[in-house]
């Protein structure tokens, strides 16, 4: 195993997801990740998603670098993030609310569990 990995969508075989029916509030999204480490704990790779709303409740805690799109994310108390290319942000464990795809947005990840 390389002790060097690029963030590339090469570098993994992307898998594909949606959210849970009982999670979906609108649209259709659908869920490619290509995640290039998965050891003791630890998640990194590169995530994208299409338009739609769902619900969100992190047990974990994931570092996220917006590389393309739009999003809203909004927690439980109202407040609003709006997310765009070049952001970065954590969210941390604990963190409810929604996460709003506005136009297909990529991102690079690392998450703790």
């Amino acid at each position: 195993m390389p002790n060097f990995l690029r963030l590339t969508a090469s570098a993994a075989e992307p898998e594909y997801d949606a959210p849970p029916a009982d999670k979906l509030i609108s649209g259709d999204p659908q869920f490619t990740t290509w995640n290039v480490e998965d050891r003791d704990g630890l998640y990194c790779g590169i995530w994208q998603a299409t338009p739609g709303k769902w619900r969100i409740a992190y047990e974990e805690w994931e570092y996220v670098h917006i590389l393309e799109g739009r999003s809203v994310i909004t927690a439980d108390d109202g407040t609003e993030h709006h997310l765009a290319a070049g952001d970065s942000f954590i969210l941390r464990p604990g963190f409810t609310g929604t996460w709003e795809v506005l136009e297909t947005l990529r991102k690079e990840y690392v998450i703790l569990s």
